[in-house]
Order: C-alpha cells, then sequence, then structure tokens
C-alpha cells in the first residue's frame, strides 16, 4: 500500500481561515490575468477583482500555480509577478503534475481552478468566459475541458456565457449531455460574453443569490456529481452593439484561418484580434463583465454560508 502523501496544493492563511469558520469565499481563475489581459491592466484588473469580493462580503482566492505550487490564495507579490511574466504555461488539470515537476509558474483555467477550489472546499467560482465547443469540432473534436470540470465538480460557476468565439449552439447541446444545468440568472437568455444575449434561450432561471445556493444544496443531496453554470449577462449599457460584433468575429475568423492559428492558440489570437479591431471596447465589456460576475459570486457564497440578504 503507497503511503499517504501531503497535499502539494497551498492554501493561504486568510483563505483557510474563511474555510474553517464558515466564511464566504470566492474562487477567482489566473489566466485572466496570465493569458487574457494585456499589461498593465491585466494587473490592476487581478486586484480589482479581489477587492470586489471584499466588499461584497466575501474572501477572494485568486487560484494559480507559483513556480510549479497549485497555490490557493495568491499573495499580491505572486498575482504581481505572474501579471508580469512573459510566456507562462496555460494550465488545465493535465498540466498541474507537470508545471510541478518542472518548478513552472501557470494561470490556471476554469477546469484546473475549479478542481484547486473543489479539492480545499470552495463552492463558487467566478470567471469571464467559458471555454465550450470550437467551431468545427466535429472533425477536430476540439472542446473545452471546462464542459468536463463542469460536469464533475460540485460548485456554482458564475460567467457571462461562453466566450464568444465558440460554437454556442454546440455547446449548450454538450452541457446537456453532460447532465450540467445552464441557469440564466434574472433572465432566459444565455449570455453571449461580449453581449447580453448570444439568441439562445434557456429553460432554467434563478432570481436571487439564495435560489442559486438552494439549487447546489439540492444538486448535493440528490448525489448529483455535476456544477451549475449560472448565466450572468454582461450589463447591458457595457455590453457591444451586437451587428457590428458579428461581422468582426467574422474577420478574425477568417484572419485566423488565413495565419494558419489553431489548437490553445487560437483563444488568444481571436480574443486580441477582436479587442484591437474594437478599439479596446471588447476589452471593457470583459473587464465590466467579470467585475459584475464577482460581485453575484459573492452573494451567492454568502447565501450558501446562510450570510446572504
Amino acid at each position: 500500500m503507497t503511503a499517504a502523501t501531503t497535499s502539494p496544493i497551498r492554501v493561504s492563511a486568510p483563505v483557510r481561515a474563511a474555510l474553517d469558520e464558515g466564511r464566504p469565499v470566492v474562487a477567482l481563475e489566473s489566466t485572466i490575468f496570465t493569458h487574457g489581459l494585456p499589461r498593465p491592466r491585466n494587473l490592476e484588473v487581478a486586484l480589482e477583482g479581489e477587492e470586489i469580493a471584499r466588499s461584497h462580503g466575501a474572501v477572494p482566492a485568486t487560484i494559480g500555480v507559483f513556480r510549479g505550487e497549485p497555490v490557493v490564495g495568491l499573495s499580491k507579490a505572486e498575482i504581481e509577478e505572474l501579471s508580469g511574466s512573459e510566456g507562462l504555461l496555460k494550465a488545465s488539470v493535465r498540466e498541474l503534475a507537470y508545471a510541478r515537476v518542472h518548478d513552472l509558474s501557470a494561470g490556471t483555467t476554469i477546469a484546473a481552478t475549479s478542481f484547486l477550489a473543489s479539492r480545499v472546499g470552495i463552492d463558487v467560482f467566478a470567471t469571464g468566459g467559458l471555454g465550450g465547443v470550437h467551431h468545427g469540432a466535429a472533425t477536430t473534436f476540439d472542446e473545452s475541458a471546462d464542459l468536463v470540470a463542469l460536469s464533475r465538480t460540485s460548485f456554482i460557476l458564475v460567467s457571462s456565457g461562453a466566450k464568444a468565439i465558440l460554437d454556442i449552439r454546440a455547446t449548450l447541446e454538450r452541457f446537456e449531455t453532460l447532465s450540467v444545468p445552464v441557469v440564466g440568472y434574472r433572465t432566459t437568455a444565455y449570455p453571449g460574453f461580449y453581449v447580453a444575449d448570444s439568441g439562445f434561450t434557456l429553460n432554467q432561471r434563478v432570481d436571487t443569490p439564495e435560489q442559486a445556493a438552494q439549487m447546489l444544496r439540492t444538486q448535493r443531496a440528490l448525489g448529483v456529481p455535476a456544477g451549475i453554470n449560472l448565466a450572468n449577462p454582461v450589463p447591458v449599457d457595457e455590453q457591444l452593439n451586437a451587428e457590428d460584433f458579428d461581422e468582426i468575429l467574422q474577420r478574425a475568423w477568417a484572419q485566423a484561418d488565413s495565419d494558419g492559428v489553431t489548437g490553445q492558440a487560437i483563444t488568444p489570437y481571436l480574443l486580441d484580434y477582436l479587442r484591437v479591431a474594437t478599439g479596446d471596447r471588447s476589452l471593457d465589456a470583459n473587464v465590466a463583465l467579470y467585475r459584475n460576475n464577482i460581485a453575484l459570486a459573492s452573494h451567492v457564497a454568502r447565501a450558501l454560508t446562510d450570510g446572504g440578504e
């Protein structure tokens, strides 16, 4: 029999104390500032996100890999180093052990962040947009590990829909296949990341953080292993114009195809194209929806710990 080993996950003192005392904690991913946003805004958003969680009564737990060590609750100095580093690994679950062996720092994806958060007992996770089924997946089989993570992890993920570059219809079909509830927050329109309405309709909706918390409790009581995808649209006054955005997105895909961009490189390529083509308006919308999602996640976390109003 193999001897038990100490967990390689480091949990910060503030996060550990909050979990031990039953106070609300919100997980935050690191790829948004290691791979998703340009400098210096990436660091500003990372630190602001933590402050938003605190202002709404929750303890932030920013998750990443620092010099090979998975960390739940990165320090300010660690966030600063990751935000300023070039060529960091983008770690899903499958890269965590590899990063450990080679002492690599990494931003963690939704899949890896949710895995690490669940391992230490965090029930709520706020992000911007999640991964899903890529266009052409019928032949490339290019689907995000985020989908599988949501089917295996009992938690609530607050997002503003799948990233706009994805095949939204196929992504929603995959969630149905995986028995992952996609629940609109005060809406039955599935959010389109940069826009409040993707054009697809949801058949599940909640209107309060308490209802979202009750759904998770009920799923756990039933023994349902999946998490809940709580879809929170970008504030309408901060969304992009849908028609203009669709046109720009088509140009972005054409340029990516011309440049031969594929695999993991396609997402950052397209998002950067959109940022430049919209004059940073897509970036502003991304930040706005992220702030909004952290605020909602904080209230859901409070509801789960019986601290919500």
